[in-house]
């Protein structure tokens, strides 16, 4: 049984055409400005088989019907993937971490070995520090042990300023071997650093008639026989009204001892002296002066026309040249050097209650302070020289009238630096 339209010739959908077949034309392309539709959902793609010939394009073969462009499947071209351009870092880009983000941890291969140098240098210093202090610290325990003290201080009220009274002897056994009752100091100086202006470094001659508390009026050094330290500490503190801060006594064989121990001092006098008695010989001028030499020269005054004036003058030159010589580098920073220098300068000194090591370097300062450029020295005031009186001898009589206005412009600072003070008037 047959149906109409049996003998029609079948026609195969194009999805089933045989591979030979000729494909219907491609549709229009849309133009380049327009962009394709994409297709329809669930419709299936396929590969774009490439080039294709352009004159037959919009021609459908003859005897064919065009495909439906709708029933069709076609494929949008693959889409375009954009290639990023290739960034080129500036130089040094690497060199440091980008801003807001945490330093880098990782260092230069060449900073391990500069680390380690300084690690080791820094190691080094610290030994160094540690031996330095520790010297230090055995070294001042030690001094300390080896201090002499003395009962000197009066108790009166402070004074402005600093003030040390420096007493000395010239006598060959020193302070060590002689005994209080019957000892007169050879030497007597008043030192004074004011809160302001000029240090000033006072020699009180030893012959100089002033009262003496509890006593009948004598010499100054009539006092430390009658009292000891404590009685002569007073008897200065009522001539000049200044409070004793720091008492110090020097045996001056000590001091040769301490000549010594920094290799000589240079020494000056104008004049040439060949005295037998303090057995000093010397040519006018300046001159390096050992031990023995510096002791003969501040024992002297038989051949000095100043007689005590112009001793107490010479031995306040050799004191400023030990201490400008014991601290000065070349004896600091030699131990060995500093040790003899302190162990002769604590045989030599005899200091006041309370007094330490620290005390004993500050007076050293001030000392040295005392002869420098700004410094003023002299004595006080002196009316004569040759001032006798009964039962005492031949005394130094000070001047009455200018010595208060003398010993306040001493505890002001008020004299002009560098001047020499008061004297023969």
């Amino acid at each position: 049984m047959t149906t109409p339209g049996d003998d029609e010739p079948r026609r195969m959908p194009p999805s089933i055409q045989p591979r030979g077949a000729q494909r219907p034309p491609a549709p229009q392309r849309p133009a380049a400005s327009a962009r394709p539709a994409p297709p329809p959902a669930g419709a299936p793609t396929r590969r774009s088989t490439g080039a294709f010939d352009t004159s037959q394009r919009g021609a459908a073969p003859a005897g064919r019907r065009p495909a439906d462009p709708a029933s069709s499947p076609r494929r949008n071209p693959p889409a375009q993937t954009p290639v990023a351009a290739t960034r080129v870092a500036p130089p040094g880009a690497y060199d440091a971490p980008p801003p807001g983000a945490p330093p880098s941890r990782t260092a230069p291969p060449a900073a391990a070995p500069r680390r380690r140098r300084r690690h080791r240098l820094r190691t080094v210093v610290l030994v160094v520090l540690l031996l330095v202090v520790g010297s230090l610290v055995w070294f001042a325990a030690w001094a300390s042990g080896r201090i002499q003290h003395v009962e000197a201080l009066s108790g009166a009220p402070d004074t402005p300023g600093r003030t040390y009274l420096i007493v000395g002897s010239d006598s060959r056994e020193g302070w060590a071997e002689s005994t209080v009752e019957g000892a007169r100091t050879d030497t007597i100086m008043l030192l004074h650093v004011p809160e302001s202006g000029p240090t000033a470094l006072v020699s009180i001659p030893r012959d100089s008639y002033v009262p003496i508390p509890d006593h009948q009026d004598n010499k100054i050094n009539a006092a430390f026989s009658l009292g000891g330290a404590p009685l002569l500490v007073e008897t200065v503190e009522d001539l000049s009204g200044l409070t004793v801060d720091l008492y110090l006594e020097i045996g001056f064989t000590g001091v040769a001892d301490m000549v010594d121990a920094v290799g000589g001092v240079e020494l000056c006098y104008d004049r040439d002296v060949d005295d037998p008695k303090s057995q000093m010989e010397w040519t006018a001028g300046c001159h390096e002066a050992d031990g023995e030499t510096a002791l003969a020269f501040s024992r002297m005054r038989y051949s000095d026309p100043l007689g005590d004036i112009g001793r107490t003058q010479r031995q306040r030159q050799v004191v400023s040249a030990v201490a400008s010589e014991a601290l000065a580098p070349g004896t600091l920073l030699n131990p060995f050097r500093m040790v003899a220098l302190t162990s002769a300068g604590l045989d030599a000194f005899a200091v006041s209650e309370g007094s330490g090591v620290v005390d004993l370097a500050r007076a050293a300062f001030d000392i040295r302070g005392g002869l420098a450029g700004d410094a003023v020295t002299g004595t006080p005031p002196i009316r004569n020289m040759g001032y006798s009186v009964a039962g005492v001898g031949s005394t130094v009589l000070l001047d009455p009238d200018t010595s208060p206005a003398f010993w306040e412009a001493v505890a002001e600072g008020t004299f002009e630096p560098g001047s020499e003070i008061g004297g023969l008037e």
